[in-house]
């Protein structure tokens, strides 16, 4: 693979082998561009080291799994990633009781072990700008205390967002993690950062998935994610899943449980309000 700064064009015009009639910026990382047969393909300039290659991974082993549906990915270097472009819907029941049945037969293919990266994928990948460490372990509660909760924990005190004497909560929980997690579950095949923005609803009538920061992890940890950020017709979704492949008793008494996790990256990228929100996450597992 090689690498390149020169534009959005440059890299739509490298991966696809098309030559490009247009370009219309999206954001200050993302650009729709219109190749000379019509197409229209997503370009993404990657800002956290090893971003496109971690994404370019876990896209392809998302949809090699045939449930949710993913863009096609045309190519990434270090820099640029190109995808298909998803043509805009809109949501509404139908799809999203879709949706969750596709997301539960995604969940379903598993993965080697939680933390397992996608194949081809880094250790060292990352949700949004902060890094993500992709560590295998046999059990989920340690696992997630020590390489998804405790690292965010440690940079926001040491960024001073959170104060140390506030982090007894969230260490509890970590502590407690064994008899807090539920039935012991497999590594499902997760998206990872699944948050409303990152769900698509395309004109074809399905949602589907971008921007995975996909890993081995607990399948409701991308159910929490969509609840704490909002979806629409959310409950229509959790319908669909829990038609497919029923979650354990008591799911929902476990939700802030797994959502102390995005909001303690949220704390570390943007700052003290989302700290507020992961301590008040903390207190109310503590009080189950």
């Amino acid at each position: 693979m090689q690498n390149s700064d020169q534009g959005p064009e440059a890299a739509a015009t490298r991966f696809t082998g098309r030559a490009v009639t247009g370009v219309r910026p999206v954001s200050g990382t993302l650009a729709e561009v219109t190749l000379d047969d019509g197409r229209v393909v997503m370009v993404k300039r990657q800002e956290a080291p090893g971003g496109a290659g971690a994404e370019a991974a876990g896209l392809r082993w998302l949809g090699a799994a045939g449930a949710v549906r993913v863009p096609v990915v045309h190519g990434h270097d270090a820099r640029w990633l190109v995808t298909d472009r998803v043509p805009d819907g809109r949501p509404d029941t139908r799809a999203a009781l879709r949706f969750g049945r596709d997301l539960a037969t995604l969940h379903s293919f598993g993965a080697g072990s939680f933390g397992a990266p996608p194949p081809g994928g880094p250790t060292d990948a990352s949700i949004g700008l902060a890094p993500m460490r992709n560590v295998p372990g046999t059990d989920w509660p340690h696992w997630y205390a020590e390489h998804r909760v405790l690292p965010y924990l440690r940079r926001a005190v040491d960024d001073g967002t959170l104060r140390a004497a506030e982090a007894g909560v969230v260490e509890q929980v970590c502590e407690r993690l064994p008899g807090l997690a539920g039935p012991a579950e497999p590594p499902a095949r997760l998206h990872g950062d699944l948050w409303n923005g990152n769900v698509l609803w395309g004109a074809d009538g399905h949602a589907w998935l971008i921007d995975p920061a996909a890993h081995g992890g607990h399948r409701e940890t991308d159910l929490a994610m969509l609840r704490l950020f909002g979806c629409p017709h959310l409950d229509e979704v959790l319908h669909g899943y829990q038609e497919t492949a029923p979650l354990a008793g008591g799911w929902r008494d476990r939700v802030a449980l797994h959502q102390l996790f995005p909001l303690l990256v949220h704390t570390v990228l943007f700052g003290r309000s989302y700290a507020v929100q992961a301590l008040a996450a903390a207190r109310a597992v503590l009080a189950r």
